[in-house]
């Protein structure tokens, strides 16, 4: 049987995992199979820059600490997986999807957005989405042009009451 100590930090991990999926909007499951160190650490850097972070736990600990909050992934944690967690409900899937587009060896596999588990062909639309400060422009843009609109029609009703 197991020494306490190592079921102890077993159960810390366990205990991590579940904190990290319940605090996240996101996270998506990936294939790191075939990235070496420096591919690791560029995602890392990447995903740090957009509020995420990557882990790669055991699976049979994530499979553990899932459990609880009824997520079933069994299926999905075959192999050697890492995971990308973030608070917003893009960013960790566009960074991981672009990062794949340059990295063959990457294959994200399943996630989880705001509450839904997501395959892959749900990954990929999200990835395709603009992000958060992308849907903002557009919306700033657009607000301008009525702005821009309503100025010219005051501009030219002004001057028509002046004739």
């Amino acid at each position: 049987m197991a020494n306490q100590k190592i079921l102890d930090q077993k159960q810390s991990v366990i205990n991590e995992i579940t904190d990290k999926v319940k605090n996240s909007t996101t996270f998506v499951v990936f294939n790191n199979n075939g990235l070496n160190v420096a591919e690791l650490t560029e995602l890392r850097r990447k995903l740090r820059e957009s509020g995420s972070e990557v882990k790669i736990y055991k699976n049979t600990l994530v499979k553990r600490a899932l459990k609880p909050l009824n997520i079933d992934i069994d299926d999905a944690l075959n192999g050697p997986k890492a995971i990308a967690f973030g608070n917003d409900a893009i960013a960790p899937i566009k960074v991981v999807n672009d990062f794949a587009k340059d990295h063959p060896a990457l294959e994200m596999t399943i996630g989880m957005s705001d509450g839904e588990i997501a395959d892959i062909n749900k990954l990929k639309a999200l990835a395709a989405l603009p992000s958060r400060t992308e849907l903002l422009t557009m919306l700033a843009g657009g607000l301008i042009g009525v702005v821009k609109d309503l100025s010219v029609a005051l501009n030219l009703y002004q001057e028509k009451l002046e004739k």
